[in-house]
């Protein structure tokens, strides 16, 4: 997995954004202005993602390259090293998991805004 691979991936999602809330190297991925991931480009070796807790932890103990997201609460967020044991498939899947999960917390007013975004 490579940083502009992963970068494109999450902009292919529907009404998501980039920025840079943080610093110069610490590029967040939003949908509604909610975080869904953060890459580091500096080291340019990882990817912070949202996770269902149950799910994180289950993912932290099979896999080497998946730990709590430093600065993050860990509950809620996993770090995930590119080019480990976890796969460029995997990753992609942990970013749609991601995603799935900043979505389904949206209000009703914010799901709404949501949907009327076009595909």
């Amino acid at each position: 997995m490579n940083v502009e691979l992963i970068r494109e991936y999450c902009l292919s999602k529907k009404g998501a954004i980039e920025c840079f809330p943080f610093d110069d190297t610490s590029l967040v991925m939003k949908v509604m202005n909610k975080m869904f991931a953060l890459i580091d480009l500096e080291a340019a070796n990882s990817i912070t993602l949202k996770c269902d807790p149950t799910y994180a932890i289950e993912l932290r103990e099979k896999y080497n390259s998946i730990e709590g997201a430093y600065h993050f609460n860990k509950k809620y967020w996993n770090s995930v090293k590119f080019d480990s044991d976890a796969s460029d498939k995997l990753i992609l899947q942990l970013v749609d998991h991601s995603y799935e999960e900043v979505i389904k917390k949206f209000t009703k007013k914010l799901r709404a805004e949501y949907d009327a975004l076009p595909e």
